[in-house]
């Protein structure tokens, strides 16, 4: 059973996030051999507070 746990900083709307896990769905099944049922995806959102790159948050970019 793969399991596949995608982190990302919240934002995209219900529709973007069904057709990602759509696709990456298909491309682990495509590459495992995996059937689709047995693919388990977890998103993980976070807030722009709780996120930062060369310590400055998301929250805190112009």
């Amino acid at each position: 059973m793969p399991l596949v746990h995608i982190d990302l900083i919240e934002g995209r709307s219900k529709e973007q996030l069904s057709q990602m896990v759509k696709d990456v769905t298909k491309a682990i099944a495509d590459n495992t051999g995996a059937p689709a049922e047995h693919i388990h995806i977890v998103l993980n959102e976070m807030s722009k507070d709780h996120y930062s790159v060369a310590g400055i948050l998301k929250s805190e970019e112009n």
